[in-house]
């Protein structure tokens, strides 16, 4: 894997988690194959991922499947450099955001980071190809660029997020003059089935979630008007519309996700109340 750019022997470690992504994975290996490391923890993909990310440099890793939260912490755990870039295997580090890393990690900036555990990045979100703008998804701030040994995975069963030990600063495109936008691409959803798949998975989870803080009864304000509380304040009022067909599709079904969710629940709560 090619040197990179880092100046004053600060390293980056990459750590990517993988199942079956031959369809992302080289893409986003290719986007940091300046890192001086990267790491993928894969769990048991039956495709070609574990052969691509060798054949790029990546050291890769299986081991079973632990959830979200902690499979990624074990990702985190092997890194070895000074600094940890966490990616999903659908993310691709826009060349803005690699100009970014680069020269904050030189020396005459490093002296502004050196109270700072963690950096909060902006992220574009594709959807059917098309990046999304409004509606509340952009800028989509993630904190993924933090100090080794600062910055876990918290415990969730879905959407889990890092927390750090210490002081973190925000990525604003006024950062970088010269640069391209310093943004994570999401490659999210290219298909409405793939988006419909995760979603389903997804309101599941959330569902479990829901049961745990005891939002398992049956709730019109849950299933039904929350949904379009949701639809109407993400497409209308932050403009959502602006988004053409795609933010349509997007916001109407996202509100479907939302009424799924709180339905699950119930079910899953009424199941439990039958068993005991």
């Amino acid at each position: 894997m090619p040197k990179s750019f880092i100046l004053c022997g600060v390293t980056v470690s990459v750590a990517i988690i993988t199942k079956n992504e031959e369809a992302n994975i080289r893409r986003t290996l290719e986007s940091v194959r300046w890192a001086d490391e990267v790491i993928v923890v894969d769990s048991g993909s039956t495709d070609a991922t574990c052969d691509i990310a060798r054949e790029l440099g990546a050291k890769v890793f299986t081991e079973d499947w632990k959830g979200f939260a902690a499979q990624k912490n074990s990702a985190i755990d092997k890194c070895t450099g000074d600094w940890i870039l966490s990616l999903d295997a659908d993310e691709e580090v826009s060349e803005g955001l690699r100009g970014m890393i680069t020269r904050v990690m030189h020396s005459d900036l490093m002296d502004v980071y050196e109270h700072v555990a963690g950096v909060m990045l902006p992220r574009k979100n594709l959807f059917l190809g098309r990046w999304i703008k409004y509606g509340g998804f952009y800028p989509d701030r993630k904190l993924r660029l933090f100090r080794k040994g600062t910055g876990q995975f918290k415990e969730a069963l879905v959407h889990e997020t890092i927390e750090v030990n210490g002081g973190t600063d925000r990525l604003d495109h006024d950062s970088l003059v010269g640069y391209e936008t310093p943004d994570l691409i999401h490659h999210a959803y290219p298909t409405l089935s793939s988006y419909i798949e995760h979603m389903n998975s997804y309101s599941s989870l959330g569902a479990e979630m829901a049961v745990a803080k005891g939002q398992g009864r049956f709730s019109i304000l849950n299933i039904v008007v929350r949904p379009l509380a949701t639809l109407i304040y993400n497409y209308f009022l932050r403009l959502g519309f602006l988004d053409g067909r795609e933010g349509l599709l997007l916001h109407l079904y996202h509100s479907v996700y939302v009424s799924w969710k709180y339905a699950k629940a119930w079910e899953k709560a009424r199941s439990i109340s039958k068993t005991n």
